[in-house]
């Protein structure tokens, strides 16, 4: 092998200079390019959180957004060694592409739990009917939202089941009405059945005044006169005030000698004689 000094010089002034400076510059792109993008994010994150986005989409969207753009710097410093980086974009798009059919149910999840999370038709503690499920949102992630059921059961369901359907919250709302169907009988008083549930209601300070409760009624039925009753309570005493109204009415109308019919068939035995 020739090592004269010419040819050392022409080796170390065409190849070795050159690369080392390439080499130098691509990786002060990445170095320099990394400390921007940590900074863009990190402005990034400063702004979302301060518009009250929620803290999983912020931490999601700062995610996506690092590896992004370091992506494009590590492509641009590649590109400085001079590395044909045409190819390798293609080929990222190409399994991005093939990433997004693949998870296409993923993606639709994915996409319903930004549009929760930015709207925010419920919250952690609110109880819920979404799905055909009822319970109580212990948490909402960006693929999925699990509700705890009144028996303790925990439940997960995917956010597309949720966006995609009907979602009714039942803590939107500081107050509550209560929908009851009392029945009585043909032959009872309807005054007096009328006038008790009423001083049932008066007798629980639960109960708000106003909006006022409804007692009406309602439905001439095939075997009871049927009454309407809706009190208004505040969300939290739902479930307790309907229990004890429930029980409440039952016991008075005992106590009143009003009855609560139940459905009946009469049947009439005819007897044909037989020659």
């Amino acid at each position: 092998m020739d090592f004269s000094p010419e040819k050392i010089s022409t080796l170390i002034n065409t190849y070795i200079i050159p690369n080392t400076l390439n080499l130098l510059i691509a990786l002060l792109i990445f170095l320099i390019g990394k400390a921007v993008v940590k900074a863009i994010v990190n402005i990034t994150e400063k702004i979302m959180k301060k518009s009250n986005i929620d803290e999983v989409l912020v931490h999601f969207i700062a995610g996506i957004l690092n590896s992004t753009l370091l992506l494009f710097v590590i492509i641009a410093a590649l590109s400085k060694l001079g590395i044909n980086t045409t190819s390798l974009v293609a080929l990222v798009g190409a399994a991005g592409l093939a990433v997004g059919l693949s998870l296409q149910n993923s993606l639709q999840n994915f996409a319903a739990g930004i549009m929760l999370i930015t709207f925010r038709p419920f919250s952690a503690g609110d109880f819920v009917e979404v799905a055909g499920v009822m319970g109580v949102v212990e948490k909402i992630t960006i693929f999925s939202t699990l509700l705890r059921t009144g028996d303790n059961k925990q439940i997960t369901i995917p956010n597309g089941a949720i966006y995609g359907g009907v979602l009714i919250n039942y803590s939107s709302k500081p107050t509550r009405r209560i929908d009851m169907i009392v029945g009585i009988g043909y032959q009872d008083d309807l005054l007096l059945a009328k006038n008790t549930l009423k001083e049932i209601v008066d007798a629980d300070d639960r109960i708000l005044k106003d909006p006022e409760t409804t007692i009406a009624v309602a439905e001439l039925g095939s075997s009871s006169v049927n009454f309407v009753l809706r009190p208004w309570v505040n969300n939290a005493d739902y479930w307790a005030v309907k229990f004890d109204l429930t029980e409440k009415i039952k016991l008075t109308f005992d106590q009143k000698g009003i009855s609560i019919p139940y459905p009946q068939m009469d049947v009439h035995v005819k007897q044909i004689k037989q020659n």
